[in-house]
């Protein structure tokens, strides 16, 4: 794979990540025979399509779908053509059916991002069909300076799973609207993801603050 160059992320670039980080983790994506994904020009993707000062509601994934064809750089989201859907989305879908009775059409969260709903892997790159197999280059790094830089001002936060809410326990419960529940995966869903009602208790704390809701369920 060739490593993707430093990508034009505006005001996310001027995380120190990008100068700490970056060179040495794009010369270890260069120098790995293995298939990587998503592919290198959407690695970034998440951050280019929702700037800073934008974001109002964070969501924390793992890392990207190991299955070619399905991550594109959005956590839990997949191409549009996606079929079936990746389990843990399948089960979000039926959280959001269930909090709302409506669901979106296809594998593709992207019109989230563009109502500023960050979906960020604390992971971005993950090799062909082998899970957490870059959890050990320093990608976390990232997820920390950014979660730094959003802490200028309240945000809702939604955690599913102990490495989301290990990744953010900097995260002021206090000043912030902080969502901790088990993962939407198959494994732990049922012990209480399900029932939490994460997308109406977001949307009544953003409007709450003077903020408009997230229309979860289609652009």
């Amino acid at each position: 794979m060739t490593a993707a160059p430093r990508p034009k992320l505006g005001a996310w670039g001027a995380l120190p990540f990008f100068d700490q980080d970056w060179p040495r983790i794009a010369k270890a994506l260069a120098d790995d025979p293995r298939e990587i994904l998503p592919p290198a020009p959407q690695i970034f993707a998440a951050l280019e399509r929702t700037p800073p000062d934008e974001v109002k509601v964070v969501i924390l994934g793992q890392d990207p779908y190991p299955t070619p064809g399905h991550a594109h750089g959005f956590a839990f989201s997949a191409e549009p053509d996606t079929q079936p859907l990746p389990r843990s989305l399948a089960n979000i879908y039926k959280e959001l059916q269930a909090d709302f009775d409506v669901r979106p059409q296809t594998a593709d969260l992207r019109f989230w991002a563009d109502q500023g709903v960050l979906l960020l892997n604390n992971v971005l790159t993950v090799p062909a069909g082998e899970p957490n197999g870059h959890a050990k280059l320093g990608w976390q790094n990232l997820t920390q300076d950014v979660l730094e830089r959003l802490s200028d001002t309240p945000r809702a936060y939604l955690l599913w799973g102990a490495q989301a809410q290990k990744a953010a326990r900097m995260v002021d419960p206090r000043r912030n609207l902080k969502i901790e529940t088990p993962h939407p995966s198959p494994l732990s869903a049922h012990r209480g993801f399900f029932g939490s009602r994460p997308f109406s208790k977001v949307n009544d704390w953003l409007q709450h603050h003077g903020k408009p809701a997230i229309q979860w369920a289609k652009p």
